[in-house]
């Protein structure tokens, strides 16, 4: 099969587009016929072995994408050859090779049909990023619950994947979503989607300017993606007891930052790891996410589709901060 294959730890600019031996599933699995693979920035990280999976080389990246069974494994049942399942959080991409391929072998507990009425592009870059925002949006309680209705949510790197998904999910659970984006034609998009308030995060006085939106509330919940020099920002934005989730950091490490402006209002700060969902827990999320959508009227957000041989071109494009996902069209 063709696939591109990850020699070295160099970057995603060092993939080499050649051929891989054909998966064959295990009693478990499923053998699926990639239609479209996404690209995540936990794939580029984990290329330049910033990631904690260290997987043998040569290695395959895609830990998303929808494909059309080929096979199952003895032990699978319930799925038949020629349905179309899309991938779960799983190891698929991290520690077992991914969806950048003609082929896949994935857990057959960790694939999940195309909700009705959603498109196969709709479904390929939907599962990691969504149950990434809601394992951000649901950890701080026991067991995780989405906050109070009315909760004010902070949202930044708003446009792309995680944040896309975090500013639909936010809705749903009835918060007044306030979103970060450097790009005004995003913001306006972000707008659509039905954030409450848009900012710029580079304007010198967004503390300012998110408080005049907010008049007297404070944020409540933050999903942070960014990191950087904007951190010490948005804890200045917290509210008593306020929660900052952090899930990426696209802005760089946070150089300067005083930890005792965490203290007199006991801001709390928790890292997301999608990959502490089980497969079960991820089957009952994303079913909890679909429904919600679908609720909503909502579907999620795909930025543009590459060839199959132009991925390099994809994580470009991923890099420059796309408005929702990056597809890589692997077949027709």
């Amino acid at each position: 099969m063709r696939a591109w294959l990850m020699d070295s730890y160099e970057g995603v600019e060092r993939l080499r587009f050649g051929e891989a031996p054909d998966p064959e599933p295990g009693p478990a699995d499923l053998l699926l016929k990639v239609r479209l693979a996404a690209l995540n920035p936990a794939d580029a990280f984990l290329a330049k072995g910033l990631y904690p999976a260290k997987p043998p080389l040569p290695h395959i990246l895609g830990r998303d994408g929808v494909g059309e069974v080929i096979a199952g494994g003895a032990g699978v049942e319930g799925i038949r050859p020629g349905e179309m399942v899309g991938v779960l959080r799983c190891d698929v991409g991290v520690e077992r090779w991914g969806t950048l391929a003609e082929q896949v072998v994935v857990p057959a507990d960790s694939v999940a049909r195309v909700p009705q009425g959603w498109s196969l592009e709709e479904m390929a870059g939907a599962p990691l990023v969504f149950l990434t925002a809601w394992q951000a949006l649901t950890q701080w309680t026991d067991p995780p619950a989405p906050p109070l209705a009315g909760s004010v949510l902070l949202v930044t790197g708003a446009s792309g994947g995680v944040g896309v998904a975090a500013v639909l999910l936010g809705k749903s659970m009835k918060l007044t979503v306030v979103a970060l984006s450097r790009n005004a034609g995003k913001r306006a998009k972000l707008k659509q989607l039905g954030a409450d308030h848009v900012l710029d995060p580079t304007d010198t006085n967004l503390v300012k300017g998110v408080t005049a939106a907010l008049k007297t509330r404070k944020v409540d919940l933050a999903v942070d993606s960014v990191g950087g020099g904007l951190f010490p920002h948005i804890v200045a934005l917290m509210n008593h007891g306020g929660r900052i989730s952090v899930v990426g950091r696209s802005g760089g490490p946070v150089l300067e930052f005083n930890t005792a402006t965490l203290l007199f209002r006991r801001v709390r700060l928790g890292g997301v790891s999608v990959g502490d969902y089980g497969a079960s827990v991820a089957q009952a999320v994303w079913n909890e996410i679909a429904g919600r959508l679908n609720a909503m009227g909502m579907r999620p957000q795909v930025d543009s589709i590459v060839p199959f041989e132009q991925v390099k071109e994809g994580f470009a494009r991923l890099a420059q901060g796309p408005m929702g996902k990056i597809l890589v069209r692997v077949a027709q």
